[in-house]
């Protein structure tokens, strides 16, 4: 089974192709969304859950047991409290991050739409998000989901990826393509 730019092709791909499946035969895919979302947030602000997730210290055992307390304390659905435990087993909580990704790209594409990956130097409003989404709409002429990253080194500004194309609007970037001309 192929499916929009391989996801299938890695590993966490292949664990976010066998959740979507399953989230949609149970029609519960925003479910899952809106678990992993509470997830990748986190992943973002908990140290401590960051460490669970990469720490080749703990065991199936332990890290099992701490995603299922994780998952019972963000209010995560069941479908997500299984596949953590999951991934707790195979001793794949690293490759949590992608599949958050792959999985929102797959539910992007169920429901028609393309998915932007955006960086920016500090988190969005809603209503910055809510405009730049109804930007993206109007000259891709499809929805847009997306996909945010915060990353303070671009100062400022912000990074859209959509597929293989790549907008660069950040400080960052600017202020190297002054220093190239000023060296010229």
């Amino acid at each position: 089974m192929e499916n929009s730019g391989g996801i299938q092709a890695s590993l966490s791909g292949r664990y976010a192709t066998a959740l979507f499946g399953l989230a949609r035969d149970e029609k519960a895919i925003d479910a899952v969304s809106a678990s992993l979302a509470t997830l990748k947030s986190a992943l973002a602000d908990s140290e401590e859950f960051r460490r669970l997730t990469t720490s080749p210290l703990v065991s199936r055992d332990q890290a099992t047991k701490a995603v299922a307390a994780t998952a019972t304390s963000l209010g995560l659905d069941a479908l997500t409290t299984k596949f953590l435990g999951v991934l707790a087993q195979n001793r794949r909580l690293g490759q949590l991050g992608a599949v958050i990704r792959a999985f929102g790209q797959l539910a992007a594409a169920h429901r028609g739409e393309v998915t932007a990956d955006v960086t920016s130097a500090h988190p969005l409003t809603a209503t910055q998000v809510k405009a730049l989404k109804a930007k993206l709409k109007t000259q891709l002429a499809r929805d847009v989901a997306v996909d945010l990253t915060v990353d303070p080194a671009i100062l400022g500004g912000l990074i859209v990826k959509i597929g293989s194309r790549q907008i660069d609007g950040s400080i960052r970037s600017k202020l190297n393509t002054l220093a190239i001309a000023m060296k010229g």
